[in-house]
């Protein structure tokens, strides 16, 4: 008998018991004596079935326990991006408590992310916004299944997400190197717009961001600066595509003249990192010459040569509460609020006599 037209009825048929009986073999098989069990399959697999349909099942229960992880990206960049690689893995070992799993959802045609959005089989999504937020939230929202946004740049607060407290983040991290007694800085930043843009940032560039987790971040570094007699004007903002090349043509610009800054504030522990090795290559002691603070805590920040000082988000917090969110059905009526923290190690100290 061909495999497509086989039924849950012939199985039962052939081993001599009910489709009940049948039916629990594959889905409640703790139900079945053992030797019921072995006839069963043995039945199965001699006719060519594989088991009855997955989506109609859990589309009956109403429950699928799988998590949609969302974003407008391609794929690889829940592999390759730091701060995505370790919020997976937080997120990764919060579903493996619950037993519950993970289908990663994304792409960057508009059509294509529609789609998977609409054929994912999930009971709802966690949505990780750093770029597209209100694309990925609409498309969700057309879904009706429960939602959580993360690293949501937008202030809609009608949008249930869980975000972390960038302005104290970034006056944690000046803070720090103002206390060790830097006065000469340039930012190395994550994007402020949606355009390709590269390079110096004017204030007016700032306060008419898009992407308010930049802004912010500004916005807690120059709260530190002014404590200490600063201004805006005292703090040049570099504008990077978080990635190497853009990182590295900020950089040429920042020692362009010579004497560059003494400190550096990295939007992202990735451009923290690019920085090192950029610094490293053109013999700039980290942190005799440069001191530098990252922002994230991912693990490649604790691992790196010197040790990375920076700002570490709660990731294990931000997990939980997403996952609960989802899979309880408790998803936040208004966005929370999570604190930051400061890790000092090796890249930062005060700066040459």
């Amino acid at each position: 008998m061909a495999g497509k037209s086989v039924k849950l009825a012939d199985v039962a048929k052939a081993a001599g018991v009910s489709q009940g009986t049948a039916s629990n073999v594959f889905s409640r098989p703790n139900l079945v004596r053992d030797e019921v069990r072995e006839r069963v399959l043995a039945a199965a697999k001699a006719l060519g079935y594989g088991g009855p349909d997955l989506k109609g099942r859990l589309l009956r229960a109403g429950k699928v326990n799988a998590i949609g992880v969302a974003a407008v990206e391609p794929m690889s960049y829940f592999f390759d991006d730091p701060w995505a690689r370790a919020l997976m893995a937080a997120i990764a070992r919060v579903c493996d408590a619950s037993g519950s799993g993970i289908a990663l959802v994304s792409a960057m045609n508009h059509e294509r992310l529609a789609w998977n959005i609409q054929s994912a089989l999930v009971d709802g999504f966690i949505l990780l916004c750093v770029e597209g937020g209100e694309e990925l939230v609409q498309l969700t929202r057309e879904r009706q299944l429960p939602f959580v946004a993360l690293a949501l740049g937008v202030q809609d607060r009608s949008i249930p997400a869980i975000g972390i407290d960038n302005v104290s983040g970034g006056a944690l991290a000046a803070r720090h190197l103002t206390d060790l007694g830097h006065r000469k800085f340039a930012v190395l930043a994550t994007e402020f717009n949606a355009d390709d843009h590269v390079g110096l940032v004017s204030a007016a560039d700032v306060a008419g961001a898009i992407y308010a987790t930049s802004r912010d971040r500004v916005t807690g570094y120059r709260q530190a600066l002014a404590a200490v007699g600063l201004g805006p004007e005292d703090l040049p903002v570099y504008e990077t595509r978080n990635d190497k090349a853009s990182v590295e043509a900020c950089l040429a610009r920042i020692f362009a003249g010579g004497e560059g800054p003494t400190a550096l504030l990295a939007m992202s522990d990735r451009i923290a990192l690019y920085a090192l090795d950029w610094l490293k290559a053109r013999g700039l002691q980290v942190p005799g010459d440069v001191s530098i603070v990252g922002f994230d805590g991912v693990p490649e920040a604790q691992a790196s040569t010197p040790a990375l000082t920076t700002i570490v988000q709660p990731m294990a917090e931000i997990a939980r509460v997403a996952v609960h969110a989802i899979l309880e059905n408790a998803v936040p009526s208004e966005r929370r609020t999570l604190p930051v923290t400061l890790a000092v190690r090796a890249s930062t100290a005060p700066p040459a006599a």
